[in-house]
C-alpha cells in the first residue's frame, strides 16, 4: 500500500515506515503531522477523489535539518559586475507512521 501525498508544492509517493525530507513543516520535533493525500493505492485497488475524505496520513517530525548550500554567481563580461550570493534551504526530515482508513466501529468489532 502507499500513498501519493502533496506538501510544500510538491507530490511525494510515501508507504508507512518510509523517512523523507520535505520542506519546513511549522511543528516542532517529535511531533506528528498530517499530509494531504491525493491518491491512495491498496493493491489494484485506487482512491482518489471524494474516496479520500476518511483516509489519514500521519508522519512524524525527526527533525530539522538544511539543505545543501547552493553558490547562485551572477557575471556581466566587460561591465565590472560579479555577485555571489549563497542558499540553504529550510527542510524537515519525516517518517511516514500511519497510512489509510482508521479503523471503523464495525470493521473493529468484525475482527474480534
Amino acid at each position: 500500500m502507499y500513498a501519493i501525498v502533496k506538501t510544500g508544492g510538491k507530490q511525494y509517493r510515501v508507504s508507512r515506515d518510509e523517512t523523507l525530507l520535505v520542506e519546513r513543516l511549522p511543528a516542532g520535533e517529535g511531533e506528528t503531522v498530517e499530509l494531504r493525500p491525493l491518491a491512495l493505492v491498496d493493491g489494484d485497488r485506487l482512491l482518489d477523489g471524494d474516496e479520500l475524505a476518511d483516509v489519514s496520513v500521519r508522519a512524524l517530525v525527526v527533525a530539522h535539518e538544511r539543505g545543501p548550500k547552493l553558490r547562485v554567481v551572477k557575471f556581466k563580461p566587460k561591465r565590472g559586475y560579479r555577485r555571489r550570493t549563497g542558499h540553504r534551504q529550510e527542510l524537515t526530515r519525516i517518517q511516514i507512521t500511519e497510512l489509510g482508513r482508521p479503523a471503523t466501529s464495525q470493521e473493529a468489532s468484525d475482527g474480534a
